[in-house]
């Protein structure tokens, strides 16, 4: 190696190792990082010269030590972070160990800068400390050529066409203006995404109503309408067939519809939430007249299960509550107070940025896809910058992956609202602040049963967050809290036989916090659809023949054309 670099600089570095120059260029690089946080932390009110003084000295003393372990080490095997960008073998070797960790220890200490700054309301620290960990991720020696080992070795071995590849990929992601994450040739809408068999059998302006196709003699009488969220693609519930928690649904004899959202485009710019709420009026009216039944059981996944609510409450307020027999709720929010890191994005620069980008009247759906990859930036940003830039990796095949870039564009009158309106101001719990035309909501008329369901670890819609939905209502509620996150908390199938689910007896008092429930709750290995269908049957168990209307285009409504779809396709 050394005589490799010999070539690559002049006068004292043309001496030295890459892994020499790599700790060189590292030290400074830290160096620079500490100072800009001290000067930056200095400049904030309230902020005491002396904290700040604090903050270097505390920083040096740590990093002589690390360097006193690193020229003496121990006979011990070094305690090493559990910490996948660093798994690698090649991290082991002393000069990128040392490397591997200064930058947890420059990460630690610029963390722990933020939270110990005086003067400093939670609102901003939180806001601070997502910056600083966004920061922290983006500066990480495995996003680097020279301080990444494995790349370094893959340049060699590869004679750099390692390289070579990854700038083809980012000029082409480039191109598209989004980060790629998974083989787009590897799924297709139709063909092995959103394959469960059915028929759109009514189109309109805003979606496309999706029959799907019984698989049992009978079924339930109540058929069930799935809202998904508009700001995806529905086919998060229709994956792969063995994913799919619509096709579940039918073999358990349930009549399934899925609503269809279009992507917006300049045709939409005067599309607000009064209309999504009139759509799923209009969604839950059609089915009621096509079957013959007096209601429907409803499902709203996130920002549909907070138009859910809304519409709830709608029906409640004109007396037509009953034609929603039940409500399920998937990581949806009615109460944004702790709705987590996406609020720091309601800021008013933010705002004033996203009306920039929608002067069209549309938000480009790969900005709101930005959004959500910083929220799991180590993840979803700079994983594949090792990955695919850096190393010239292929990209893999992954259904969960092509769905998240398959993004959908976003009415800007309405995306403005709801970002103001919900996640700044929080008016939804404020009973009589928002109006559906003209008809004041109050969240605390809704008396429809419902189940509500969040994600332990969901970082869109915070646990605590979707818990307050069952301090709204005043009807009864069953909450479930299920392993894993916004998506896999949800997409869990049975068969998987993944995760757990906590829940409580029927029987049992109700708590009065998230906390008191975790406590009582009973842990169950696997998935919480089997809980959540049996729920289903207990509001009504009564059967009808999978004939006639209950066949997509057996009624009055003939079938279109076959599900998926067409608006699932638009971009």
């Amino acid at each position: 190696m050394a005589d490799r670099s010999s070539n690559a600089g002049a006068g004292d570095g043309a001496s030295r190792s890459p892994a020499a120059l790599a700790i060189e260029q590292w030290t400074a690089l830290m160096t620079q990082a500490q100072t800009a946080m001290v000067e930056a932390s200095s400049a904030l009110p309230g902020v005491a010269q002396g904290q700040a003084a604090r903050q270097v000295a505390d920083f040096w003393r740590d990093q002589l030590g690390l360097w006193e372990r690193f020229m003496a080490p121990s006979t011990g095997e070094r305690a090493l972070e559990k910490d996948k960008r660093f798994a690698d073998e090649a991290w082991r070797s002393p000069a990128f160990d040392w490397i591997r960790q200064s930058y947890a220890l420059l990460s630690d200490h610029l963390m722990r800068g933020v939270d110990a700054l005086d003067g400093v309301d939670e609102a901003q620290r939180a806001q601070m400390r997502f910056a600083a960990r966004g920061f922290v991720e983006a500066m990480s020696p495995s996003n680097f050529p020279f301080t990444n080992p494995q790349v370094m070795q893959e340049a060699l071995a590869t004679n750099g066409q390692n390289l070579v590849k990854g700038m083809r990929n980012l000029v082409a992601d480039l191109a598209r203006g989004q980060l790629t994450h998974t083989d787009a040739t590897a799924f297709e809408i139709g063909q092995n995404l959103a394959t469960t068999p059915g028929a759109v059998v009514k189109r309109t302006r805003l979606y496309e109503l999706i029959h799907y196709t019984p698989t049992t003699e009978q079924v339930l009488e109540t058929p069930l309408v799935i809202f998904p969220p508009w700001i995806n693609r529905f086919y998060i519930l229709d994956l792969t067939p063995e994913k799919s928690f619509i096709r579940w649904a039918v073999e358990q004899g349930v009549s399934v519809f899925m609503v269809s959202w279009r992507s917006a485009d300049a045709s939409m710019a005067d599309v607000t939430w009064d209309d999504y709420v009139a759509a799923q009026v209009d969604a839950i009216d059609t089915i009621r007249e096509l079957l013959g039944v007096p209601d429907v059981h409803a499902i709203g996944y996130c920002v549909a299960g907070t138009t859910l609510a809304a519409t709830l409450a709608y029906l409640a307020a004109h007396g037509e509550a009953q034609k929603v027999r039940s409500a399920t709720f998937f990581t949806a929010q009615v109460d944004f107070s702790n709705a987590g890191e996406l609020k720091h994005f309601v800021t008013d620069e933010q705002l004033n940025l996203v009306r920039s980008l929608s002067t069209e009247g549309f938000l480009d759906g790969r900005y709101m896809a930005a959004t959500f990859n910083l929220l799991r930036g180590r993840d979803l940003i700079w994983n594949y910058v090792t990955t695919n830039y850096l190393l010239g990796k292929d990209y893999a095949a992954f259904d969960l992956l092509h769905w998240n870039g398959d993004v959908t564009n976003l009415p800007a009158a309405w995306h403005h609202s709801y970002l103001t309106d919900l996640y700044r101001d929080n008016l939804l719990v404020e009973p009589g602040r928002l109006a559906i035309n003209e008809t004041p909501l109050d969240l605390t008329r809704v008396t429809t049963p419902s189940y509500v369901q969040a994600g332990r670890e969901d970082h869109i819609a915070p646990a605590e967050s979707v818990w307050e939905l069952t301090r709204q209502f005043r009807g009864p509620v069953r909450f479930v809290l299920a392993g894993s996150g916004h998506i896999a908390g949800v997409v869990n199938p049975p068969a998987a036989n993944k995760y757990q689910h906590w829940t409580l007896d029927d029987d049992a008092a109700p708590p009065e916090t998230l906390v008191d429930f975790v406590t009582r709750a009973r842990d169950t290995k696997g998935s919480w659809w089997p809980d959540w269908i049996n729920w289903l049957r207990s509001r009504g168990a009564e059967m009808a023949e999978a004939a006639g209307a209950r066949q997509p285009g057996g009624g009055a409504l003939p079938a279109i054309e076959p599900a998926p779809g067409s608006y699932v396709r638009q971009r």
